[in-house]
């Protein structure tokens, strides 16, 4: 799943380029969008996110772009890798910014964990398939979730 994301004057820190509490708020919106579409009706929470390395400066009027796949089904979470590059408006040049893991687990209407059901791309014969990346088919989600 991808988005985007325009960075505004509002976004800028005191040196002028991208404060990093937001990229960290847009991706943990995103990952949380991603699950939603996996799995609707679930409520979720995030769990975890791996440890973050900024690789890259974004300034204002960049355009990054948000890379989000599905990696790890466990019995109560799911784990996304997410993938963030950016490029500006007057280049075609794409730097990669920012990467890291994020889990999110399923929780009941009283807070605490519960099962996953099946993924809602089951059902869909274009489900992604696993990759070097660490992503997911339906078929080996489903195998996994049984375990």
């Amino acid at each position: 799943m991808q988005f985007k994301k325009l960075v505004r004057p509002e976004h800028l820190n005191h040196h002028g380029v991208l404060f990093g509490g937001y990229l960290l708020q847009w991706v943990d919106e995103f990952v949380y969008l991603a699950a939603l579409e996996d799995y609707p009706n679930v409520h979720f929470v995030t769990r975890a996110m791996d440890a973050s390395s900024f690789k890259q400066s974004v300034h204002n009027g960049a355009i990054i772009t948000f890379d989000i796949t599905r990696s790890r089904v466990g019995t109560t979470s799911v784990t996304y890798e997410v993938n963030v590059t950016g490029r500006r408006v007057t280049s075609t040049e794409i730097l990669h910014v920012f990467s890291t893991h994020v889990t999110m687990c399923a929780i009941d209407s009283n807070g605490q964990k519960t099962p996953l059901p099946p993924l809602a791309s089951q059902a869909s014969p274009s489900a992604p398939s696993c990759s070097s990346s660490r992503s997911c088919s339906s078929s080996q989600v489903s195998k996994e979730s049984q375990a």
